[in-house]
């Protein structure tokens, strides 16, 4: 510890770390960081809080919170002897194997105390080990809170309220010799209960379905319920103390017993070492980049077809936030995917900054300046965009369609999909994947086991508490299936195995990753195949204009190695509307199909773009107009435009009570091809992508705590924490308040000023009272390095800066003892 004499609190034990182990103690939990203690005692007194202890408990893994929940039943302190035995057992039981796990036990046992002492849990020597009070509470048995080890209270705790004469009758039975008092008493069983030997002979005495009592309570819970007239083997054991009352009908089996029966240990099964973390299949590690290659490249087209449709804006906006059932539905179906898997790519969307609501009055989700962006950028830095937002996001799609704690249903982009935990733990099963060797796919169930291990107390997605028990449906493991799911979706993975553009991307950043994956992805293709049977076949990933043109020109059929588009009347009619005219259609396809352009697609283009245009829709409520009387005619003999409720205005004009897109879209269903108009007559062109929220940032993750501080914060606030405590405990010389505890120095102006000018010429510190402008009383130590002017300018160890202080509002100075000083 560095000192000769035991440390007697935790701030005494703190005080005697050096710089380096106090900034590993606030590395390790940064939330005694907010605000920077002032000095140790209050450093110490706020890693003894209970949020701050249940915070620091939770980041243990299972042997370290083994071992905290050992000094918990132990006697406190506790010898590093007792503890290694609360862990291994006493040897009583030995069977195969327990050498050895004795062996990993002692080889880990001084990592699981090194771990403890850092996080400022456990303090003190080897023979004189405390558990801080807080973690002991929460760790400790009770009725109300059972311990994690399944033990009990120990003797003295459980005869607190027994009357002295019922202790003598326990202690008769048991055979022991009576004694004076009832603390002589309690030290008499609790000594039976400890030795081996006189407890393994009352044992033999014990009848058989009386062993078989404590075989249910040995290792917990240790209560159980008794009727008023107990059967004789309970009565046998409460005669003999080896259940006492805790109420009328509630007895427990005490700590020193469920130990002998448990030959010493404080665990069943300690784990002093992580699971092995099994591989499920072995891949080529070229195939299994090129697998996430391909799986990356579909899901930058999935992203891309997933905006499109929000193009000229996108669903309403539920009250509640969020997407409705139907609406994602839709995109489902779009997108040829489950509501699952829509669910994580709309949400990725927007953790990449990519969609946002537009708030306008009627909000809609659209696509945002960014997406702009992010479409002009090569495909391998689209992908990384894509891959750091959802490393870094602490919205979870996977909880879409679950509820939340109030029973209201959770939908896709809505408020409730926040878990804090998210960005570790997808780090942390990425970083599992990366611990095996290239192309090798992990098993599930090892992995799940390894995180369990790792964060035992995060097993609880509700529990405000300390608790050993795991779920295989807690939060944590399902983050973790979630991200398993996720990466290879997103191509972070390829074949269940980690890709090398991933280890890239967690090692040195989105760069190496995109120049990783730049020669995985396939070469953007300048041309189509078309076909006589009216479809268009694109061998691979299109070049973006050609893809946007024939997207718009023709409907997509088919996806896969190859895709395929279909040309129809209506998506010739599409394109027409977009603005283009038939001599622009026939030089597209004629410049970008290294096939001849089949006769039936130019009869058809030339065929839809003679109609489109003939009717012309325009706003009276709408009307409809055409030079062709015998076209008008034609409409209203048609008993589908009954609907409409058409009337004739004049020779070339009919009226409608339709809104203009509506009276379009019954045109167009009855087979003609009508092109809306303005007011002044002009045919409107419907130029997609044309809707875009204004500039919106991406969502700020939900931190799970306070963050990580950095080594200059680290430096600075162990500065600051070892200034005040030095002036909070400076002792200075020849004081008449040295006694009192916080009392300010009192000296005469002239002793103030005659101290502070020796101090400046012999560049030492002194130790001064300050009362500010604002009437607040501080100690600070400080070298003066100036005095002149009625001020005094010096380096301020407490402020850990160079200050200047008036000396008329300095109560009094004194010399910091010799070895206080320097």
């Amino acid at each position: 510890m560095g000192t000769t004499t035991p440390p007697r609190t935790l701030a005494e034990a703190l005080r005697a770390r050096g710089d380096e182990a106090l900034a590993g103690l606030l590395r390790a939990r940064p939330d005694l960081l907010s605000p920077v203690p002032s000095d140790i005692t209050q450093l110490a007194t706020r890693a003894g809080t209970r949020a701050s202890v249940v915070r620091a408990l939770e980041h243990l893994d299972r042997f370290a919170l083994q071992t905290a929940e050992a000094l918990a039943v132990a006697p406190d302190p506790a010898p590093y002897a007792t503890l290694l035995g609360l862990l291994t057992g006493d040897g009583a039981d030995d069977g195969e194997g327990r050498d050895d796990a004795g062996a990993a036990i002692t080889a880990a046992l001084p990592r699981a105390l090194g771990t403890l002492r850092e996080q400022a849990l456990v303090w003190g020597e080897d023979e004189r080990l405390h558990l801080v009070r807080t973690a002991r509470e929460l760790l400790a048995p009770s009725p109300q809170h059972p311990s994690p080890t399944g033990l009990g209270p120990t003797v003295a705790e459980a005869t607190a309220g027994m009357s002295p004469g019922r202790i003598q009758e326990i202690l008769a039975a048991a055979g022991l010799p009576a004694t004076h008092d009832p603390v002589s008493a309690v030290a008499s069983l609790s000594g039976l209960f400890t030795d081996r030997s006189r407890m393994g002979a009352l044992l033999d005495t014990a009848p058989a379905e009386a062993l078989s009592v404590l075989d249910r309570l040995v290792w917990g819970p240790p209560y159980g319920e008794v009727t008023p007239h107990p059967a004789p083997p309970v009565q046998w054991l409460r005669d003999r103390g080896l259940l006492l009352p805790v109420s009328t009908r509630t007895v427990v089996l005490p700590r020193e017993a469920a130990l002998h029966l448990r030959a010493g240990r404080a665990h069943r099964v300690p784990e002093p070492v992580p699971p092995a973390l099994a591989a499920a299949a072995g891949r080529d590690p070229q195939a299994v980049d090129r697998a996430a290659a391909g799986q990356a490249f579909t899901a930058l087209s999935t992203v891309e077809e997933l905006l499109k449709l929000w193009d000229n804006g996108g669903p309403p906006i539920l009250r509640a936030g969020g997407l409705s059932v139907r609406e994602l539905k839709r995109v489902a179906h779009a997108l040829d995917v489950t509501e699952p898997v829509a669910a994580f790519w709309v949400e990725l969307a927007y953790a990449a900054g990519l969609v946002a609501p537009d708030g306008e009055a009627d909000e809609r989700y659209c696509a945002t300046p960014a997406y702009d962006d992010w479409l002009d950028l090569p495909a391998q830095d689209r992908w990384t965009r894509l891959a750091t937002a959802w490393l870094a996001a602490t919205r979870t799609a996977g909880l879409v369609g679950g509820q939340d704690a109030k029973g209201r249903a959770l939908s896709a982009l809505g408020p409730e999909l926040d878990r804090s935990a998210a960005p570790e733990v997808r780090r942390r099963v990425l970083d599992l994947f990366a611990s095996l060797p290239p192309g090798t796919a992990p098993d599930p169930q090892t992995l799940l086991a390894r995180l369990r291990w790792e964060r035992p107390l995060r097993a609880s997605a509700s529990g405000s508490g300390p608790s050993s028990g795991d779920t295989p449906s807690d939060l944590r493991s399902r983050i973790a299936l979630w991200t398993v799911n996720e990466s290879e979706l997103l191509g972070v993975t390829g074949r269940g195995a980690l890709s090398s553009q991933a280890r890239a991307l967690l090692d040195g950043g989105p760069a190496q990753a995109a120049a990783r994956l730049a020669p995985l992805l396939p070469e953007p293709l300048d041309h189509v195949l078309l076909q006589a049977d009216l479809t268009a076949v694109a061998p691979g990933p299109l070049e973006r204009p050609l893809a946007e043109t024939l997207s718009v020109l023709a409907d997509i059929e088919s996806k896969g190695g190859a895709t395929v588009y279909r040309f129809t009347p209506g998506s010739v009619r599409r394109a027409l509307d977009a603005g283009l005219a038939a001599a622009d259609l026939h030089a597209f396809l004629a410049t970008h199909s290294r096939t001849p352009v089949p006769q039936p697609l130019s009869y058809l283009v030339d065929d839809v773009a003679r109609r489109h245009g003939h009717l012309r829709i325009g706003a009276a409520s709408a009307y409809v107009r055409c030079d062709d009387e015998a076209v008008l005619n034609e409409i209203l003999a048609d008993k589908r435009s009954a609907a409409l409720r058409l009337r004739r205005l004049a020779p070339t004009v009919l009226a409608a009570q339709s809104e203009p897109g509506a009276l379009l879209e019954g045109l167009r269903e009855m087979g003609y091809a009508p092109a809306a108009e303005s007011a002044e007559g002009d045919v409107l062109i419907a130029r997609a992508g044309a809707r875009r929220t204004p500039p919106r940032r991406p969502p700020v993750p939900v931190p799970e705590g306070p963050p990580v501080p950095d080594a200059t914060l680290l430096t600075a606030a162990v500065r600051a924490v070892r200034a005040g405590d030095t002036a909070a405990r400076a002792v200075h010389r020849d004081s008449p308040d040295a006694e009192a505890p916080g009392a300010l120095p009192r000296t005469s102006p002239a002793e103030t000023l005659a101290t502070v000018q020796a101090a400046a010429m012999t560049g030492s510190a002194v130790w001064i009272g300050y009362v500010s402008a604002d009437g607040a009383a501080s100690q600070r130590v400080i070298a003066p390095v100036k005095v002149e002017g009625g001020f005094v300018t010096g380096y301020d160890h407490t402020a850990d800066e160079v200050r200047t202080y008036p000396l008329h509002r300095i109560t009094g100075v004194a010399e910091l003892a010799d070895d206080q000083t320097g």
